[in-house]
């Protein structure tokens, strides 16, 4: 060997190294590229939302891609510690309380509405618990319902007590016989939250702060029960076609939607969630293997990405990327979409201060459709490779 070449030897081994290091760490970041290009688009679209915020978490490796305004008027970009309505996604928090008592013999899947809620409509009485959590109940959905629309309108930012929002749908019969088909209904969620205090002889949002909050360390989420959004947070927007967004972050009552939807929390804390609420955490393998015994096709509100099943508040979503659960929604001024690995090692959130749904035609339908894309994307990059 000359002495060129052994001179050489050292400078031509760090360089495949690194070369090396490069090669292994690119399927992470190629993922995290196509993550940030597809959520510019989404902001730039025509009637696009303001702001979008994804946390993607590898392991212990938490990466955040943040694009446009949290906030139109200080034009400051959406925070992970910002707080936001988590809309539907609500929902797997009820079926996190539901699920613990499950596991603690406190309550059963096989508990009816008659059993544990007898206060509810005699109609609905054989109505399971495990109905309620997989939107098979036939349990009307209270938001649909003419009177409940003219009561909220009527009074956006002061609700009826909990117990009382079923009242409006109290004379209608079962949309279905219990068990037969899915149909996503937030009444559903109404009842679990009534379950749970019922079993626990504690209100729901106490319940809440017991099982959920206090063992995940989730120290930024709460219930709420007016309008009024924990400082600071990511304001949540309307518009109309290419329209100048309309601040909407305060114009109802968290209480409307309660257990079905009410909940206040924070990128980085959804994120915390998800990836406990899906590795199961906090109720073991045996009730984890009842809570994925999936419907397919049960899609979550608004769709989430790829192949939606439907489990026990928990969706699976089988994408090109492989497979995750989570759950979505969307309220005024939001969507949000959350969603981990079985093992909930790899996890990802997507936020936007928009309500958008798969019913929206014409530039909303667009920017659905747009969203749904980067929710593709932040899966693909949650379940990528190195960096």
């Amino acid at each position: 060997m000359t002495r060129t070449v052994r001179a050489a030897l050292p400078v031509l081994l760090v360089s495949l190294v690194g070369a090396g290091a490069a090669a292994a760490a690119k399927p992470a970041q190629k993922a995290d590229a196509a993550l940030d290009r597809a959520l510019e688009h989404l902001v730039a679209r025509p009637g696009g939302p303001p702001g979008v915020i994804a946390v993607v978490q590898r392991g212990d490796e938490v990466e955040v891609h943040s694009v446009g305004y949290g906030d139109v008027e200080t034009q400051l970009k959406p925070r992970s510690a910002d707080h936001m309505r988590i809309a539907s996604t609500a929902k797997a928090f009820s079926g996190a309380a539901a699920l613990s008592l499950v596991a603690q013999g406190v309550l059963s899947l096989d508990d009816t509405i008659a059993n544990r809620v007898p206060s509810l409509p005699a109609a609905w009485g054989d109505v399971t618990l495990e109905q309620l959590l997989n939107h098979t109940s036939g349990v009307p959905d209270f938001t649909k319902n003419e009177a409940f629309v003219e009561a909220f309108l009527a009074s956006p930012t002061v609700a009826p007590p909990p117990e009382h929002l079923l009242d409006f749908i109290a004379d209608e019969p079962l949309v279905f016989r219990p068990g037969s088909k899915y149909e996503y209904s937030n009444s559903d969620n109404i009842v679990v939250g009534l379950m749970v205090q019922a079993a626990t002889g504690r209100t729901y949002d106490e319940a809440l702060q017991e099982l959920v909050y206090a063992p995940l360390g989730l120290t930024q989420t709460s219930l709420p029960v007016g309008p009024e959004l924990p400082v600071p947070f990511i304001h949540g927007y309307d518009r109309e076609g290419k329209g100048h967004p309309e601040d909407v972050s305060e114009i109802s009552a968290a209480a409307w939607a309660w257990a079905s939807g009410g909940i206040v929390s924070t990128p980085l804390d959804l994120n915390r969630f998800i990836r406990a609420y899906v590795s199961g955490a906090l109720f073991g393998p045996a009730v984890q293997t009842e809570q994925r015994r999936f419907i397919r096709g049960g899609g979550s509100e608004p769709r989430g990405p790829g192949v939606n099943s439907a489990g026990l508040a928990l969706f699976r979503y089988e994408t090109r990327c492989g497979t995750v659960y989570g759950h979505t929604g969307n309220t005024f001024g939001y969507t949000q979409f959350m969603a981990a690995s079985s093992d909930g090692t790899r996890s990802v959130t997507v936020s936007i201060n928009l309500q958008r749904t798969q019913d929206n035609r014409g530039l909303a339908g667009a920017v659905f459709i747009a969203l749904r894309r980067a929710e593709l994307l932040a899966v693909c990059a949650a379940l990528a490779d190195g960096r």
